[in-house]
């Protein structure tokens, strides 16, 4: 699914982004977006890549569970 139709992003590629340090900066989706080699153009995006981007964050600080 496209999060972002102005840079074409789409979800698993700003998860990906997300996974690969690039919100360690400052956890803001403009710097996932950054690294990605783009730039918010309209905004209307925004708020749905920041959920995705806190998600991720979120994922990667939980324990890996053992089975």
């Amino acid at each position: 699914m496209y999060i972002c139709i102005c840079n074409a992003i789409k979800e698993s590629d700003l998860r990906r982004a997300a996974c690969a340090g690039a919100s360690a900066k400052d956890g803001d989706v403009e710097a996932v977006y950054a690294a990605m080699g783009k730039r918010p153009n309209c905004g209307q995006c925004l708020e749905d890549a920041q959920a995705i981007v806190d998600e991720e964050r979120e994922m990667a600080l939980m324990p890996a569970y053992a089975e």
